[in-house]
């Protein structure tokens, strides 16, 4: 197994608003306020909670009932912020076991439900597909691990019609994106820029 450093990486300072390190904590949702331990492995860290407080927002009324997809998972606090607000199921892919292990023992803490896949995604997303309604792609900068990602997701049949697409790259690096997801949302937060896609087939000219 090729082991790589976790997608929630960050260099930005730490806010008053953040939990400590070593604890990720729930904003919103059935679970909100929980806090649950995070793997003890370098550069590990859980995305800021101002950055997920505004991308939880937009997607306030999308995640009910939805499947999601959190890719380079990290810590899985995108997945399990998810399910936390109405998804009914995720899947983390995460190639280091050791924090793997720890996003399925925060599951079963929560009694929520998901599944982890311990592999490297781009990998994963060779793999026959099951299209998802929500999928987070949030893998470590400077690797230009994004845009192959992005291109997989679409080619390979990873998304529901509708799906939406958050994107997290560093700021002087926009992803490269399939013709038909537009952009609906976006926030910068220190070298991190985030986008919010939405998946419109029919409104692009160019093929998906």
């Amino acid at each position: 197994m090729t082991r790589q450093r976790s997608s929630r990486t960050r260099r930005t300072a730490p806010s008053s608003k953040e939990p400590s390190r070593g604890k990720l904590r729930i904003i919103g949702g059935r679970f909100r306020r929980r806090l649950l331990p995070v793997a003890d492995s370098p550069g590990l860290r859980p995305t800021p909670d101002r950055v997920r407080e505004t991308l939880f927002n937009w997607l306030a009324f999308d995640l009910a009932g939805r499947h999601v997809l959190d890719l380079f998972a990290g810590t899985g606090a995108l997945g399990l912020e998810a399910l936390s607000r109405g998804a009914e199921r995720a899947r983390f892919v995460e190639s280091n076991a050791g924090v793997a292990r720890l996003i399925e023992a925060n599951l079963a803490t929560l009694g929520a439900t998901g599944q982890v896949v311990v592999r490297d995604a781009l990998d994963f997303l060779g793999e026959p597909a099951t299209p998802f309604d929500v999928v987070f792609l949030d893998p470590p900068f400077r690797r230009e691990l994004a845009s192959p990602a992005c291109d997989l997701l679409e080619r390979r049949g990873w998304l529901a019609d509708d799906a939406l697409i958050y994107v997290e790259t560093e700021a002087e690096l926009p992803p490269q994106v399939p013709g038909c997801w537009m952009l609906h949302r976006e926030v910068k937060a220190g070298d991190s820029h985030g986008r919010l896609y939405r998946r419109c087939p029919s409104a692009s000219g160019d093929a998906c």
